[in-house]
């Protein structure tokens, strides 16, 4: 399971946001929805999931219902302030989304949707288990209005998906991704590389195998070992060795180059995508883009309700976090209660801390002009150590090269320090 929940201020029971919010309707909206079961915990997750065992009072099959009661609540809520606006997105994650029946995925999109409204051309993902996906689901969710489906592949390679705790077999993502194309669905696929016992070879076999899907999107992140974790516990006590940096560095900059031969751009440090056709390809977006609209949204620091159990919301610059456990989510909504266990306003300094590390990442950069006029001088210094862009630098933003894509956060710390 997760970490503990971040310390805040008390969230009021009846969920009320304050009356001196500043809401400007104008900002995107989005909503993520949380799906917290898992069959397995995979050995190196520290996200808020269940298994079965771990559930103790909560039942999948209520869950639909519960959740749906958390967007009657945001409807109240939002409503009272003048903030509801349609959705640009919404993004099913977990935990394993797809353990639920595809139904109660539709249910709760129908639930939201007749809250809130989409835009037009909005973009609605599920995350799956390549496992959990089959024809007649991927076509259930793309009746219910889903429009892309993320699918976890993480690896090719039977012996890094097994160091990863992952149960599918390699060959079930291609039937995956066949079932969600052939029900109209847009596919993202989701790589991991730096496991234990993982060489470079092993990640071109699986850089090779993702790129053979023929998918508009990917997502490459290097293991990170989280505090709490089985595989943090397996490092600690020597068992398997702890990732190696230089091995990890060599990997993403094979990534990059496989993926840029395969006509993929880097949008985000770690994501590229197939280059958008149409309206969508600068810095808004429309159906055309490939992508991912809705990390685009966390990035830019839009506004979005979190649904679910230990799910995060930023409206106007509040944020609200829920309680972790599904059956205390359960039994605050029982209670006709807000699920949220605090609340915080982040200061000046920490809101420019957030957005110089969001907005770093993505190709767009940041403005200089938005960092404190003491930093800006800091810009030059990082052109000279080929971390920063300099035609960008000249045109008033900071992009990352790609030495600066592998040293991201020494960058944020010189800008931001």
């Amino acid at each position: 399971m997760a970490g503990p929940l971040p310390l805040g201020d008390p969230a009021p029971t009846d969920g009320r946001l304050p009356g001196d919010l500043p809401i400007d309707t104008n900002v995107p909206f989005s909503a993520y929805l949380h799906v917290p079961f898992c069959r397995v915990r995979c050995g190196y997750c520290d996200f808020n999931t269940y298994t079965s065992s771990e559930l103790r009072g909560a039942k999948q099959e209520d869950y639909a219902t519960t959740l749906i009661s958390e967007i009657d609540l945001a409807r109240r809520v939002l409503g009272e302030v003048g903030a509801l606006r349609p959705m640009d997105t919404v993004f099913f994650g977990g935990g394993t989304p797809t353990l639920l029946p595809a139904g109660d995925l539709a249910r709760m999109l129908d639930a939201a949707v007749s809250t809130f409204g989409l835009v037009d051309g909005a973009e609605v993902t599920v995350e799956a288990n390549p496992d959990t996906v089959t024809p007649e689901v991927a076509r259930t969710l793309a009746a219910a209005g889903v429009t892309r489906l993320s699918v976890g592949m993480q690896s090719a390679v039977p012996h890094v998906l097994a160091a990863l705790d992952r149960t599918h077999q390699p060959e079930n993502v291609r039937t995956a991704v066949a079932a969600a194309k052939d029900a109209g669905l847009a596919v993202s696929v989701d790589l991991i590389y730096g496991a234990p016992g993982e060489s470079l070879a092993d990640w071109e076999a699986s850089l090779d195998a993702a790129l053979a899907l023929e998918s508009d999107h990917i997502s490459a992140y290097a293991l990170i070992i989280e505090d709490g974790t089985k595989l943090a516990r397996q490092i600690r006590r020597g068992e398997v060795p702890t990732p190696d940096d230089d091995l990890q560095a060599d990997m993403y900059e094979l990534a990059d180059a496989r993926l840029a031969a395969a006509g993929f751009d880097w949008y985000e440090v770690s994501n590229w995508a197939r280059p958008s056709t149409g309206a969508g390809a600068g810095v808004g977006a429309s159906a055309t883009d490939n992508r991912s609209r809705h990390n685009l949204a966390y990035w830019r620091g839009s506004d979005w309700w979190g649904f679910g159990p230990g799910a995060h919301s930023h409206v106007a610059g509040l944020r609200w976090w829920n309680v972790k456990h599904p059956a205390a989510y359960a039994q605050r909504l029982a209670a006709s209660e807000s699920p949220a266990a605090g609340t915080e306003r982040p200061d000046p300094e920490a809101h420019l801390l957030e957005r110089v590390l969001l907005l770093s990442r993505l190709a767009e950069g940041i403005a200089i002009a938005e960092l404190p006029e003491a930093n800006r001088s800091r810009v030059a210094g990082l052109i000279a150590d080929g971390l920063v862009d300099p035609a960008a630098a000249l045109r008033g933003r900071i992009t990352l090269t790609l030495r600066g894509r592998l040293l991201a956060d020494a960058v944020v710390r010189e800008l931001t320090d």
